[in-house]
């Protein structure tokens, strides 16, 4: 446990911006990945519906200041052991992304704290294209081990791995069709991985929390089923400067206050605005 929370420690001591490191390498590197593959660049389905929708929550700007507010009291396990603050900025801009890609594919089902373990594991092993394709399904296994459904993701990131060996030179596509066509990779993971390691906004990665978090406020027109809906109806009012923001940021407030078991309603500052808030409040229930 020590080393664990000192690998953390020093994660955090070394960071720095993505956005910084990579940046500057974005262009160059695209220059290259294009010679040996066109890309055919899309827009996100929402991007298209964003002008088309009059409607918006009542309150929303307020609400979102809230809980911008709320957030800054609170530290949670995505401001230090989320996706972003799992590569390793020393290493070359392909093998950040690699590192952010990988990261995104082993977080589902996964606590932050129990993937941030998996990768610092990965990283003293070597997280490299060529080390993964090395390396045993046996040993990848128990690097990972205990990441949600850990044995498909080792097939997965073995696969997906050897597509990138193979298609993309050792780096990762630059588009979200391309990456949505990599193995174990959807629409949340390849949102992020465009905003994470190609610092590209193209659309909203929205995860259990952002899922439940927009319903509760209702944020969402009518009630949606999957996370995949909810970014569809989150894309057609919310302005897109807010995008990569709000992702961050709902995570976080899900993972300390709106909570899905035991919501800190009481202490929210939303809580006389919020639907569920005001439908579970002790007062309307004695109603």
């Amino acid at each position: 446990m020590c080393n664990h929370f000192i690998l953390i420690r020093m994660s955090l001591r070394n960071k720095r911006s993505l956005t910084d490191k990579i940046g500057s390498n974005k262009v160059e590197n695209n220059a290259q990945v294009t010679k040996k593959r066109k890309h055919l660049t899309i827009k996100s389905d929402a991007n298209e519906n964003t002008s088309n929708s009059d409607w918006k929550p009542p309150n929303w700007e307020k609400t979102l200041d809230n809980i911008r507010k709320m957030r800054k009291d609170n530290v949670a396990p995505v401001d230090n052991m989320g996706c972003d603050q799992a590569a390793d900025l020393n290493e070359s801009p392909e093998v950040i992304r690699y590192h952010v890609l990988i990261s995104l594919m082993l977080s589902s089902q996964t606590k932050d704290e129990v993937n941030f373990a998996a990768m610092q594991r990965l990283k003293q092993h070597g997280l490299t294209v060529d080390k993964i394709l090395e390396i045993s399904d046996k040993n990848l296994g128990e690097l990972i081990y205990p990441v949600g459904f850990w044995k498909r993701k080792v097939e997965y990131i073995k696969r997906t791995t050897r597509i990138l060996k193979d298609t993309y030179n050792g780096d990762i596509p630059s588009t979200i069709k391309d990456l949505c066509q990599l193995p174990g990779v959807g629409p949340k993971m390849a949102h992020l991985c465009m905003s994470c390691a190609w610092n590209e906004v193209t659309g909203i990665g929205v995860d259990t929390h952002v899922h439940r978090i927009s319903n509760r406020l209702g944020w969402v027109k009518k009630t949606t089923k999957t996370p995949e809906n909810t970014r569809i109806e989150l894309e057609s009012w919310l302005p897109k400067d807010l995008w990569r923001e709000v992702n961050h940021m709902l995570v976080g407030f899900g993972q300390t206050i709106c909570r899905p078991i035991g919501p800190h309603c009481a202490s929210c500052l939303n809580k006389t605005t919020c639907p569920s808030a005001v439908l579970n409040s002790p007062s309307k229930k004695k109603d």
